[in-house]
Parts: structure tokens; sequence; C-alpha cells
């Protein structure tokens, strides 16, 4: 399901930019060639907030209410009935406790790496694609800077030209390649700083899960542990 929304939010997004690099936006024409990747960045960025955000929504439980339900199927060694619970429950913790009492029956050490196991195949579901959004934080303002540089190596060209010709180097030219050259830097800062904002969201929500996992399957290894 996320990655379908994650392809189809890439696939809009990607119609919106064509169609306003068809319609030549005057930003986009200003800021020179180097707007494209930075336009490209905020396309991926903006996918991946919104593929991470509604991933994480949709991982989030009621635990208390979770763990009473299985609790209570536990202590009447209704086994099958704890399972179906975390089938019918979607996010890591319900697939981790599933993965506990499918060996409930089991040593407490090889519940405890059963649990281990399934952990290790969510957190990896959790931490998608966080890594490429801390990318594209880090490269987008240094795209603005290479555009800000092509562009005033450009100006600095037609200075170079104009006083070679013997012309007057007027100020407004000078003026208006600067400007065309900060408009990258300003939209390489547009895209990095909400991507920034948003990894450090999202990177605190997977961990706060990731403990609310591990308290989780430390309460169910001694609900099992108690029943022998």
């Amino acid at each position: 399901m996320q990655s379908i929304i994650f392809k189809l939010v890439c696939l809009i997004a990607s119609c919106l930019i064509s169609t306003g690099l068809y319609l030549k936006v005057d930003v986009i024409n200003k800021g020179g060639p180097v707007m494209i990747p930075i336009i490209l960045c905020s396309i991926f960025s903006f996918a991946i907030i919104l593929e991470r955000v509604v991933n994480i929504y949709r991982s989030k439980i009621d635990t208390s209410r979770f763990m009473d339900e299985i609790t209570a199927a536990l202590k009447r060694n209704r086994i099958a009935d704890a399972l179906e619970i975390c089938e019918q429950t979607q996010g890591p913790i319900a697939q981790i406790i599933k993965a506990g009492i499918a060996k409930h029956d089991c040593p407490k050490a090889e519940i405890r790496e059963a649990i281990e196991d399934a952990g290790l195949h969510e957190v990896p579901k959790l931490e998608k694609n966080l890594s490429a959004l801390a990318t594209i934080a880090h490269v987008s303002p240094l795209l603005g800077l290479l555009g800000t540089v092509t562009g005033m190596v450009s100006t600095f060209q037609i200075i170079q030209q104009k006083a070679q010709a013997m012309y007057p180097v007027d100020a407004s030219v000078l003026a208006q390649g600067i400007w065309e050259a900060l408009i990258t830097t300003v939209a390489g800062l547009l895209v990095a700083i909400p991507s920034f904002v948003a990894y450090n969201y999202l990177v605190a929500k997977v961990g706060s899960l990731i403990v609310e996992m591990e308290i989780m399957a430390t309460d169910l290894v001694n609900i099992l542990t108690q029943r022998k």
C-alpha cells in the first residue's frame, strides 16, 4: 500500500513539474539548468515525507488496549485468539508480538530470539527512505550553491565580452545576473530546510515506535514466562 502511494505521489508531482517546465515558468527559467535537479529533489522529498507519515500513522496502535487483549487471551490459554488479534492489528508491534506468541511453548531464550528476528524485519520498514530524505536535505543547498556559482560565472563572462568589445557594462545587467544566480540558492534552501525538519521529526517518531516495540516485547516475554 505504501509503495503504491509513493509511486502515485511521484507520478502526480512529476506531471506537475513537467507541465511547469513545458509552460516555461519564469523562476525556473531564470534559475537555469541547476533548477531541474533541485525541483526533482523537492518531488522526491515530498513523496518520501508523505509516504513515511502515512506509514508511521498506520503503524501507531493503542498499545495498552492491544496488550490487554493479548494478556487476557494468553491467561485463558487461547493462543489462537491471541494470534488472531495480532493478525487483525496492523503495524510492526503486532508482528513482533505475533512472532513471540508463536513460540509460546519454547524456552525464554527462543521466544526472545524470535521477537528479535521479527524486529530485524520490521525496523528497516520503519526506516525506509529516511536516508534518502537526509541526502536530499544535505544535497539541495549544495545544488543551490552550484547554481549560484555557475550563474556568477556566466555574469562575469558577459562582463568580459563587453569589456573586450569596448562596450560599457550596465549595472542593471550585473544586478540581473546576480539576482538570477541567487534564485538557485533560495530554491535549494527551500527544499533543504523542510526536508531536514521532516527527517528529524520522522527519525524521532521511528525511535519512539522502536522503544514501544521493545517494551511490548519485554512484557510479552514476561507474560509467556509466567504461564509456565
